[in-house]
């Protein structure tokens, strides 16, 4: 059985986006995956990256929750819509809060994922 997590990131619950996230969980559970969500609206966490990376923020909770779902899983679905060639800033702000150097990927001296 598939490990699937679905991550909804538009803001709007009635949206587009929910509609094709409900229909997509359905197929899925059909076809015998196991499936979570994180739905990032319904989360309580500060989407601003206050200090850049030159401090670091705890992590809220909800991100806490967040990031174990996104360790058991074995495929990442992200819905969302594209404004201005971007995420909207919600979802943005759930990356840049949880996927930290040293937290979601370590930077080395033979590999670097920052440029």
């Amino acid at each position: 059985m598939k490990k699937i997590l679905i991550i909804n990131g538009h803001p709007n619950r009635n949206s587009f986006n929910f509609g094709l996230s409900a229909s997509y969980k359905k197929g899925a559970i059909a076809a015998g995956a196991d499936i979570k969500e994180i739905v990032i609206r319904d989360l309580n966490f500060n989407p601003n990256l206050q200090f850049g990376y030159q401090k670091r923020t705890e992590l809220e909770a909800d991100l806490l929750d967040a990031w174990e779902k996104i360790k058991w899983a074995e495929h990442l679905v992200w819905i969302h819509p594209v404004w201005w060639g971007g995420l909207p800033a919600i979802s943005k702000g759930f990356i840049d809060r949880l996927f930290l150097s040293g937290f979601a990927f370590s930077v080395s001296s033979k590999f670097c994922l920052v440029g």
